[in-house]
């Protein structure tokens, strides 16, 4: 299994990158150069130059620094609202696939009231009525997307519940409970992470465009898209403010798209039986 990993250039490629870019956020108060908030450390919208390597904002700050914290603040998001989603929707889809019935209906009957609402709008319903901090980012953001996670473990329990090993484990007399949480989901860990690594960057990207929109976090904090709404004002006249936000956004998506493009392949049972097949 490891070879199959190491083997693949898409994996090994984006883990590099995406490791590369938590590791800057982890240290961004060593690596940034000033402090993302502080004002007049240069002159007013320097362009990129030796000193300030992605320029300064309107008031003077370096923009080095604040796309460094903007990474802390984006990655923390994508990442806490992508566990939460997993969290609660790993737990509602487990029991309305496994025990089905009136349960099924009822769990079933809440996540398709939050499904028929378009995403956006209700993110920003819930921030207008959480709040525009961390919190508010955070139920906004995570009340919006465990509704996938909990359909796509619903349909995998659904499968797995009529398998030859979960038969064998009610034959010998084991707890639903325990059949589910020890033997089931535990098989089904692959589409999940490969679930959890397309749901991260969605999470980020919907933290920006709420920040665009000005009802993400406010300043003086730093996320990618709050960096993206104060560079499109001057966009024109100074792209290099929106420029890098932009960038730091696109090569976060490109590296989780290409970590779940190639753990779906990796993690397969199809495409590790026929390796095995192969001469």
């Amino acid at each position: 299994m490891r070879n199959r990993y190491l083997s693949d250039k898409r994996f090994v490629g984006s883990a590099i990158l995406l490791g590369t870019l938590c590791l800057m956020a982890l240290l961004a108060s060593m690596i940034a150069p000033f402090p993302y908030d502080e004002v007049g450390v240069g002159p007013n919208l320097a362009a990129p130059a030796p000193g300030f390597l992605m320029g300064t904002d309107v008031l003077g700050r370096d923009l080095f620094s604040r796309v460094l914290f903007g990474a802390r603040v984006s990655l923390a998001v994508g990442f806490c609202t992508a566990g939460f989603s997993l969290i609660l929707g790993t737990l509602t889809g487990a029991l309305a696939g496994f025990f089905g019935g009136r349960t099924d209906r009822m769990i079933m009957a809440v996540v398709d009231i939050f499904y028929i609402f378009p995403m956006l709008l209700l993110a920003i319903l819930l921030s207008l009525l959480f709040g525009r901090g961390f919190f508010g980012i955070f139920i906004s953001i995570g009340m919006t997307t465990w509704v996938t996670q909990a359909r796509l473990v619903r349909a995998l329990v659904l499968q797995a519940r009529e398998l030859p090993y979960v038969e064998a484990g009610r034959a010998i007399g084991l707890t639903p409970v325990r059949i589910l949480f020890q033997h089931i989901l535990p098989n089904l860990m692959g589409p999940m992470i490969v679930s959890l690594t397309f749901q991260i960057p969605n999470n980020i990207l919907t933290e920006s465009f709420l920040s665009f929109i000005g009802l993400g976090l406010q300043p003086p904090y730093a996320s990618w898209g709050t960096l993206a709404n104060e560079g499109f004002r001057g966009m024109l006249s100074y792209p290099h403010l929106m420029i890098f936000p932009g960038l730091a956004l696109f090569l976060t998506m490109l590296g989780f798209h290409f970590l779940g493009d190639s753990l779906r392949d990796i993690l397969d049972p199809k495409s590790q039986v026929g390796s095995h097949t192969n001469p």
